[in-house]
């Protein structure tokens, strides 16, 4: 973003921004404030930014054990368990499992016991190949998906662990089915990526949602995010209500 498309997202002159960036002019923690609303900083990177310019951290961090998040704790139960018989789970900024609802158990078999002990990964989860990875039938489509995911928020955020887990994630051998599968041939950005997945029920085929805090004032709440899991087929549909009536 250039400096001048930042002023003018910030509604602010170009020349004070330059004295800003420069170090000529010092700025009010309101103008720190500002600006990282401009930017769509997250919470934890507007909280460095003020301590950067000199103020304390405005925006708190509790444990999601805090008794003071109880009633955030009660929502995410109440999303998970409302999805029922789909899949959901949610997951914090690395992507660590927090919770999920009963159906996500439900597709977890042959996976390796030390992958599902705490804390537990859900990127590492579906693509490491003693996990789901060999369970993927689009595992290329999949992969580049969630490799594009990670990207975005290292661009947005920083973050050194959800960098050590993308080169982690690059890392894993492709499984065989996928190096044998034939390649999409002028492929182009899909809006939507499903996730296919073989199964004892036969062939699973899920479209996700990401669903996060409107307006959170925590920091915690801030990187809290609930992926929801959706039948994009009939058949898909039948199977879980199949499975969670069992």
């Amino acid at each position: 973003m250039s400096q001048l498309a930042l002023a003018a997202e910030a509604d602010i002159s170009a020349r004070h921004l330059s004295f800003v960036e420069t170090g000529r002019s010092q700025p009010s923690r309101e103008m720190v404030l500002h600006l990282a609303q401009a930017l769509e900083m997250p919470l934890r990177e507007r909280n460095a930014l003020l301590m950067a310019a000199g103020f304390a951290p405005l925006f708190g961090e509790r444990p999601l054990a805090d008794p003071a998040l109880a009633p955030a704790r009660e929502a995410i139960n109440l999303v998970l368990q409302g999805h029922e018989p789909y899949p959901a789970l949610a997951v914090d900024r690395r992507w660590t499992l927090i919770a999920h609802n009963r159906a996500v158990a439900m597709l977890l078999e042959g996976i390796a016991p030390e992958l599902l002990v705490a804390p537990v990964n859900v990127l590492r989860l579906s693509m490491h190949p003693q996990g789901l990875s060999r369970r993927i039938l689009n595992y290329s489509e999949w992969r580049a998906h969630v490799l594009s995911r990670v990207k975005r928020d290292i661009d947005l955020t920083a973050d050194a662990g959800l960098a050590e887990l993308l080169q982690e994630l690059k890392g894993y051998a492709v499984p065989q089915h996928a190096r044998l599968a034939r390649p999409i041939e002028h492929a182009s950005p899909a809006m939507v990526v499903p996730l296919r997945l073989n199964s004892p029920a036969g062939v699973l085929s899920f479209i996700s949602t990401i669903t996060v805090f409107g307006t959170p004032i925590d920091v915690t709440l801030s990187e809290i995010a609930i992926e929801s899991f959706f039948p994009a087929d009939a058949h898909t549909a039948e199977a879980l209500r199949t499975m969670a009536s069992a």
